[in-house]
């Protein structure tokens, strides 16, 4: 069989991006299957939090591998690459968040503001990602939104680390002092109340930048070595990188399920150790998953290129931000009038059935469903073409006639 080239578009890598935004589901509502799976079963469901690591892993790869050996730190270069940024991430965070403040005008929901004095002061600090620096505002608004800091904290700097890799060859030395930076920063500010900027060590490892570069740092370094051996797509008829990395990344997550969770916290994910095998040892094995996606043909690589599975993931992003929020709680609250509705009808026939809506776990079955309904629409109608727009547009910097950004980059995150 003739090798082909490693292209920019990697069609398995976007169905990626559906497999973890569906991991963070799982993640999210787990509590569904309380009474029908053992205690065991719910802390290992618990910790499919993963699929964020897999967000930032790709995010690191693919942004290296387009970039790396074509950057300039020069104004024209920065706003390109600024606009195709901005084209792939905003426009969907910002209608959307915009229906989270919409959403809290009418019901005053306090899991959207987190108590926050000035409703309109936080949709700005959503609006421009500052949010995710503080612990006590990670989660209002579209909650799993802090992921996007997170994700644009790398998009500025990511120009920047491939300079100092390439002028002074410190390619993990700069991981580290990124680290220590953030530790910096929260010896700091632990001790000054102003909405938990960078107020503990626990927070900035889990949820910023300087606490997570790592996985961005093992995709950037999975794009080096991509490069540098000249991987050719399905170039090896092994399997094993695949099959040993998929298997490495459960084990990740059963470590994390067995370890005393921190009080007030939910997953193994909060432990120390936990923390560790997150962001260190969970991002190398998804590396090594990926390094086997791009240079190995396995079934579940066919799965992950399928073109629906493609289509999934290209909507995922969209799916990643109504998860979780007004959008769900909309759904749930309907499926709770209809339960209701069902029952006082079968009252009526004097029947004792069972409703469609009785069932958490069938509920958020069909929650899944429209959800991913809803999110392959607004991507074509919405996303896809504001990203196309954007990117034609003379936003930031004139529009050049052919744009080589492949749009179908990952989410984020």
């Amino acid at each position: 069989m003739a090798q082909k080239p490693l292209q920019n578009y990697i069609p398995a890598l976007t169905g990626v991006r559906a497999l973890a935004a569906y991991l963070v589901f799982i993640s999210h509502y787990a509590y569904a299957f309380d009474e029908n799976f053992p205690r065991a079963v719910q802390r290992f469901l618990n910790e499919f939090h993963i699929g964020v690591t897999i967000f930032f892993v790709l995010s690191g790869f693919l942004i290296a591998f387009r970039y790396f050996d074509n950057f300039k730190l020069t104004g024209n270069w920065f706003k390109q690459y600024l606009k195709n940024r901005v084209a792939r991430i905003y426009p969907m965070y910002f209608i959307l968040t915009l229906g989270a403040f919409v959403a809290y005008y009418f019901t005053h929901d306090e899991k959207i503001t987190g108590g926050f004095a000035s409703p309109v002061g936080l949709f700005f600090m959503h609006i421009t990602f500052v949010r995710g620096f503080f612990d006590q505002l990670k989660f209002t608004g579209i909650a799993q939104g802090w992921s996007l800091t997170v994700e644009e904290c790398f998009y500025f700097s990511a120009p920047f680390i491939f300079y100092f890799a390439k002028k002074y060859n410190k390619f993990w030395l700069q991981c580290a002092v990124v680290t220590l930076f953030g530790a910096g920063l929260v010896m700091i500010f632990r001790n000054v109340n102003w909405y938990g900027f960078f107020g503990n060590f626990t927070f900035m490892m889990l949820y910023t930048f300087l606490g997570r570069c790592f996985e961005f740092f093992a995709g950037i370094q999975l794009a080096l070595i991509v490069k540098k051996r000249q991987v050719s797509i399905g170039g090896e008829a092994k399997t094993w990188f695949t099959y040993l990395g998929f298997a490495l990344i459960f084990v990740c997550v059963g470590i994390m399920s067995v370890l005393p969770i921190p009080k007030g916290e939910v997953a193994g994910l909060h432990n120390p150790f936990g923390i560790f095998t997150n962001n260190y040892l969970l991002a190398g094995s998804i590396a090594l998953f990926f390094y086997g996606l791009l240079t190995e043909t396995t079934v579940l690589k066919k799965i992950l290129s399928n073109p629906f599975v493609e289509l999934l993931g290209k909507s995922s992003y969209i799916f990643y931000l109504i998860h979780l929020g007004y959008m769900y709680d909309f759904l749930h609250n309907y499926f709770n009038k209809w339960n209701d509705d069902i029952f006082e009808l079968y009252d009526k026939w004097g029947k004792d059935w069972v409703s469609p809506f009785q069932y958490d776990n069938l509920n958020v079955l069909y929650a899944f469903i429209i959800l991913n309904a809803v999110s392959v629409l607004l991507f074509k109608l919405i996303e896809e073409p504001l990203n196309h727009y954007i990117r034609q547009s003379d936003f930031l910097i004139k529009n050049k006639p052919r744009n080589p950004d492949n749009q179908s980059e990952a989410i984020k995150a």
